[in-house]
């Protein structure tokens, strides 16, 4: 007897997972993404004609878990996180809740196709915005990282998944969310999270100045770091404005860089001057 190839397995059991969308107002498209927290699909809602996103989780049981998140999304109206349009309970008892179908890349495919530091830290600015105001009212994300935030052909950012990664990515979480207490972290975990998705974005030659905020933000103590998004984002603004941050403290000669790079046109023209002045002033009259 053959086994079945890992693609017809995969398909089979795509087919079985698809949500039973019989008596809701939603007819199935396609599968959009599948994670260890929950399955995500674009539907037709065929009351408002469009096409939205629905989340569901693997099992009737997950339910508390799912509507959990979907409160926490649907508190937190900002440009910058995710919109729930709709949430409840399919014929199979499983929850879901429908969203807005999100156009676009992850963070990490966009930063690689954008060769401008500049433009790299705007668009973690607006990261840092969404993040600020979920902190704000009391909301920590506790799961950031490039999986969850996209961002759209406008260069706009969008965050996702709200309210269960407790524990976390290893990659990106905090050291204190692998103690039992993780579950009451608080916005210096998100902090962390967000330092090292800068620490990605930045290139091999950054400024000490960005590579010392990094270091601050993920610092092994909370206490050490920056204590939330918006202090973060402030210190991205002082940078982009004046090259210079409170993690870093510049030296004299990091000072003249700074100055000599930020008006090397006019020390340019002052050399062609000069130059031009000592060829006139040595040139030999007849």
């Amino acid at each position: 007897m053959t086994g079945l190839s890992d693609r017809i397995v995969d398909r089979l059991r795509g087919l079985a997972d698809r949500p039973d969308l019989t008596g809701t107002r939603y007819r199935f498209e396609r599968l959009v993404g599948r994670g260890g927290l929950g399955t995500v699909y674009a539907v037709t809602d065929d009351l408002l004609g469009r096409s939205v996103a629905m989340k569901v989780l693997p099992t009737p049981e997950d339910a508390d878990r799912l509507m959990a998140e979907a409160r926490v999304a649907a508190a937190l109206e900002h440009p910058g996180i995710v919109p729930l349009y709709d949430a409840g309970l399919l014929s199979d008892g499983r929850a879901y809740f429908t969203m807005k179908l999100v156009h676009g890349q992850h963070i990490d495919a966009y930063i690689d196709q954008t060769p401008s530091l500049s433009d790299r830290l705007r668009v973690f600015q607006k990261l840092c915005d969404a993040i600020a105001f979920a902190h704000g009212h009391g909301v920590v994300h506790r799961d950031l990282k490039p999986a969850n935030v996209m961002v759209g052909p406008a260069g706009e950012v969008l965050v996702m998944d709200w309210g269960i990664g407790v524990a976390g990515t290893p990659r990106y979480r905090a050291p204190e969310q692998a103690q039992p207490s993780g579950e009451t972290v608080g916005p210096a975990a998100d902090v962390h999270a967000l330092g090292v998705i800068l620490r990605a974005l930045l290139p091999e030659n950054a400024p000490k100045a960005l590579r010392a905020v990094v270091t601050r933000a993920t610092a092994t103590e909370p206490a050490d770091r920056y204590p939330d998004a918006g202090s973060l984002n402030t210190e991205i603004r002082r940078f982009l404005d004046t090259g210079t941050v409170s993690a870093y403290r510049e030296s004299l000669a990091d000072r003249a860089t700074r100055f000599y790079l930020s008006n090397q046109p006019l020390f340019v023209l002052f050399l062609v001057y000069v130059l031009v002045r000592f060829a006139l002033f040595f040139w030999p009259t007849r």
